[in-house]
C-alpha cells in the first residue's frame, strides 16, 4: 500500500504546489482505516524528527536575561516584524 501511494502522489501531484500536495496528504491520511500503514507512517516520520524531551536544555538565568536584553535591543532598534508581516510570511510557507 505504501509504494502505490508514493507512486500516486510522485505521479499525479508533481505539478501540484506544495499547499495543495499537503492538504491532499492529510484528506487521504484522514480517510485511512489501515492501522498498521498509520503505524509505519509514524515511524518515519519520528525517525526524523525525533521528539525527546531531553534534547531541549533549560536556559540558565545568565542566557535568559541576555536574550531578553537582546530581544529588547533588537526591538529598540526596529529589528523586528509585526504580526501581519508575519502572517504574510507564513502565508507562502
Amino acid at each position: 500500500m505504501l509504494n502505490s501511494f508514493c507512486i500516486f502522489v510522485t505521479n499525479k501531484f508533481i505539478d501540484m504546489d506544495l499547499q495543495t500536495r499537503k492538504l491532499n496528504l492529510i484528506t487521504y491520511l484522514s480517510q485511512l482505516e489501515d492501522e498498521s500503514f498509520i503505524n509505519k507512517i509514524e515511524d518515519i516520520l519520528y525517525a526524523k524528527n525525533p521528539v525527546d524531551e531531553f534534547n531541549f536544555k533549560p536556559f540558565t538565568q545568565e542566557e535568559l536575561i541576555h536574550r531578553i536584553k537582546r530581544s529588547e535591543s533588537d526591538f529598540l532598534k526596529g529589528n523586528c516584524k509585526t504580526q501581519e508581516e508575519l502572517e504574510d510570511i507564513s502565508a507562502n510557507w
